[in-house]
C-alpha cells in the first residue's frame, strides 16, 4: 500500500524484507501518512483475508452473511484498543495542518471501505470513527491557530500595497490542503461540508487581518490594497470546486472596493482640471437662485481657463491617472477602473455642459466656453 502526495490511498503490497517476510509496520514509525497508511492497509487486508476464511469455513453450515459480519466483528475488537493508542500517538504528536488533513482522509476512506465489510456496529468501526473525528479535530484545531497567529502580529502593508508574506504563505498552506480535497475520495456530502468549514477557518481570519494591516491607509491606498489580497484569494479559489458561494462572497467585497477607487479617480481628475469645485456648483446650484453666471468662481473667464486643463487632458487621457491604480494588480480591475471612472467623469461633464448652455445661466457665448459636446467627450475618452 502506497499514500500518494495527497494521502490517497494506492494499493501495491506490502515492503518486503530478507525471505519475503513483510518489514514491521514500526520501521516506518517517523512517517505518519505511510506509518498509518500500514497499519490500516493491514487492517483492511486481514478483515477481507479472514472474511473469506470464515466463509470457506462456514459455507455448509448454512451461516449468512449477517452471522459472518458478527463474527468479524468480534474477531476484530482485539486489535481496536492498539491500533487506536497508535494512531492516537501519531495525531497528537503532528502539528502540520496538511499532514493532519491528509491523514483525516486516509481514516475516513478507510473506514468507509472496512465498513463495507463488517457490520457498522462493529467495534472496530467505531474506534475509526472515534480516530477519524478526533484527527478532524486536530486539523480544525491546527486551522484555528494558525488564525489567531494572523492576528496577533498583522503585518503593516508594503509600499507597492501587494498581499503581504504572511498572506501567501497562508494561501500557499490554503492550496496544499485543498489539493488534498479534490484529490481525496471520501464521499462527495463531506467534501462540501469540509470544504466550507476549511474556508471558514482560513478565509475569514484573513480577510480580518487584511482589514486590519489597512486600517492605516488612507481611503485609495486602502481600496487599492484590499483588492490586490481579495485577488490572490479569488485566484486561489478558483482552481477548486464547491467555491462559488465564497467567490460571489469576496467579488462583492471586491466590488465595494472598486467604487472607491473609481470615486477617487474621477474625484482626482476633476480636481487636476479645476473643475470639481465646477461641477459642485453645478450640482447644488437652484435656478431661484438666479443665474449661475453670478455665482462666485462661475464666470466665463474661470471656466474656460479649467475647460482648457481639460482639453489638455482630453489629449491624453492617460497622464491623469491615480499611483494606486497601476499598482492594482488584476488587469481585469485596472480596466474596470478605468472605464467605471471615465464614465463618472462623462457624467459629470455633461451636467456641466447642461448647465453652462442653460440660458437662464445667462452666459453669452456659451459654446465658446464649452466647444465640445458630451457626445464628443465621449468619443475621445473612447467610451
Amino acid at each position: 500500500m502506497v499514500i500518494d502526495n495527497c494521502g490517497t490511498p494506492t494499493c501495491s503490497g506490502y515492503e518486503v524484507g530478507p525471505g519475503g517476510t513483510p518489514r514491521p509496520i514500526e520501521l516506518h514509525s517517523h512517517d505518519p501518512l505511510r506509518y498509518v497508511g500500514d497499519m490500516l492497509a493491514w487492517l483492511h487486508q486481514a478483515v477481507a483475508s479472514e472474511k473469506e476464511h470464515l466463509q470457506s469455513l462456514l459455507k455448509k453450515c448454512g451461516t449468512n452473511e449477517e452471522q459472518i459480519q458478527d463474527i468479524l466483528g468480534h474477531i476484530t475488537e482485539g486489535v481496536c484498543r492498539p491500533f487506536k493508542v497508535r494512531v492516537e500517538q501519531v495525531l497528537v504528536s503532528e502539528q502540520g495542518a496538511v499532514v493532519l488533513y491528509k491523514l483525516n482522509n486516509l481514516l475516513k476512506f478507510y473506514e468507509h471501505t472496512i465498513g463495507q465489510i463488517i457490520k457498522k456496529e462493529a467495534a472496530l468501526l467505531a474506534s475509526m470513527d472515534e480516530i477519524q473525528d478526533l484527527s478532524q479535530r486536530m486539523f480544525f484545531n491546527s486551522l484555528n491557530c494558525l488564525a489567531n497567529r494572523l492576528l496577533d502580529k498583522v503585518e503593516l502593508p508594503p509600499a507597492d500595497l501587494g498581499p503581504t508574506g504572511s498572506l501567501n504563505q497562508t494561501l500557499n498552506l490554503l492550496t496544499d490542503v485543498l489539493a488534498c480535497h479534490d484529490a481525496s475520495v471520501v464521499p462527495i456530502d463531506d467534501k462540501k461540508q469540509d470544504f466550507k468549514q476549511i474556508l471558514s477557518c482560513v478565509l475569514d481570519p484573513l480577510l480580518q487581518m487584511c482589514s486590519v494591516s489597512a486600517s492605516r491607509l488612507n481611503t485609495v491606498d486602502m481600496a487599492a490594497y484590499m483588492l490586490n489580497c481579495i485577488y490572490v484569494m479569488q485566484t486561489t479559489l478558483s482552481l477548486y470546486e464547491f467555491t462559488d458561494a465564497r467567490l460571489e462572497m469576496l467579488q462583492a467585497q471586491m466590488d465595494a472596493h472598486i467604487d472607491t477607487v473609481v470615486s477617487e479617480q474621477a474625484a482626482f481628475i476633476l480636481n487636476r482640471v479645476d473643475l470639481a469645485l465646477i461641477y459642485g456648483n453645478t450640482q447644488q446650484h437652484q435656478p431661484k437662485q438666479g443665474p449661475m453666471s453670478a455665482m462666485q468662481g462661475m464666470d466665463a473667464v474661470t471656466l474656460k481657463a479649467a475647460m482648457s486643463k481639460f482639453d489638455s487632458f482630453l489629449a491624453n487621457p492617460d497622464s491623469l491617472i491615480l499611483p494606486q491604480c497601476s499598482l492594482v494588480l488584476s488587469s481585469r480591475v485596472r480596466e474596470t477602473i478605468k472605464k467605471l471612472s471615465t464614465e463618472l467623469l462623462c457624467q459629470a461633464y455633461k451636467q456641466i455642459y447642461k448647465a453652462i448652455t442653460l440660458p437662464s445661466n445667462d452666459y453669452k457665448e456659451s459654446q465658446s466656453i464649452v466647444p465640445r459636446s458630451p457626445d464628443q467627450v465621449v468619443k475621445l475618452l473612447e467610451l
